[in-house]
């Protein structure tokens, strides 16, 4: 393969049925064009066209390799975008999904901040701690916690470091009391996640390389993170959050941390998208503004 010009010379070819007729559209002469394709089969090792006086089709090797050249003609078109963005003007529409809490308290007003800086990006968001269904909602990327679900899924780290943390208000643990360690949640009122029909009631703690895992209750229980960060602020409870869904709260003294010599469960956040055709500069852009701020919580 001499050139990336072989490439769009094949992929042209199988468009239009034709090597002249794409020879002529990328102005190269019939021999040249001729010698590009015996170089990308010669390197390949694999015929890629079957040839006949009058038509010109794929082999079924070539069906399989013209599909991998239009993905990587196009990451290089987005990469050549990539590198000329800081002088371009960043458009689009982006159709984001965010987790309920992180998204109205953290990421909501971050949001602004870059539509500020770019104006000519207009977004969409969906609020929902379930997991967008990235193929057949109306949602191009989703920022979600904990480890992939799905392996065809593409995923860019933003925090992968975050972990959970037990806090609640000074209020409920001046009636209720502080817990020692994480055996004593069992005498405490635990305010549970709910994803699916599944409950999230069973807390998992770290100390020393060794694992220690409570089985949890408690007498309010919802799909919402951020219902379950309100109630603990109100003093309902304990709470067993991403430290980044509570980090203002515990800066300000609203909620307080519990078993600090323990650590929390991984709860790394992500940027998830179906293909990585969707990495536009837009979502570049994004991601390089946001990761600076989520790391720094």
């Amino acid at each position: 393969m001499k050139t990336l010009q072989d490439l769009e010379l094949f992929v042209r070819t199988a468009e239009l049925g034709s090597l002249s007729a794409a020879a002529r559209r990328l102005e190269l002469t019939p021999a040249a064009a001729s010698a590009a394709l015996k170089r990308l089969e010669a390197a390949l090792q694999a015929p890629l066209f079957v040839r006949s006086t009058r038509s010109l089709r794929l082999t079924a090797e070539g069906e399989v390799f013209v599909q991998h050249c239009r993905q990587a003609l196009e990451l290089l078109a987005e990469g050549r975008a990539a590198v000329t963005s800081g002088r371009a003007v960043v458009r689009g529409v982006l159709q984001l999904s965010l987790p309920s809490d992180l998204g109205r308290n953290v990421l909501l007003p971050w949001l602004d901040a870059f539509q500020q800086h770019h104006p000519a990006v207009a977004l969409r968001l969906q609020l929902s701690d379930r997991l967008a269904d990235v193929y057949r909602q109306p949602v191009d990327l989703t920022i979600r916690y904990g480890t992939l679900p799905d392996s065809s899924l593409v995923a860019l780290p933003l925090v992968p470091g975050n972990r959970r943390v037990l806090c609640a208000s000074p209020d409920y643990l001046a009636r209720a009391g502080v817990p020692a360690s994480p055996a004593e949640l069992v005498g405490h009122n635990c305010l549970c996640f709910m994803l699916g029909e599944a409950v999230h009631d069973r807390w998992r703690f770290f100390r020393d390389g060794q694992e220690q895992s409570v089985a949890v209750r408690g007498d309010r229980v919802s799909d919402d993170g951020d219902v379950v960060r309100r109630w603990a602020l109100a003093g309902h409870g304990l709470a067993y959050k991403s430290r980044l869904d509570v980090h203002a709260d515990l800066q300000a003294g609203r909620l307080v941390a519990v078993c600090a010599d323990w650590q929390g469960e991984l709860a790394p956040l992500n940027l998830l998208c179906a293909d990585r055709r969707q990495l536009s500069p837009a979502v570049q852009q994004l991601r390089d503004f946001l990761t600076p701020r989520l790391t720094a919580l």
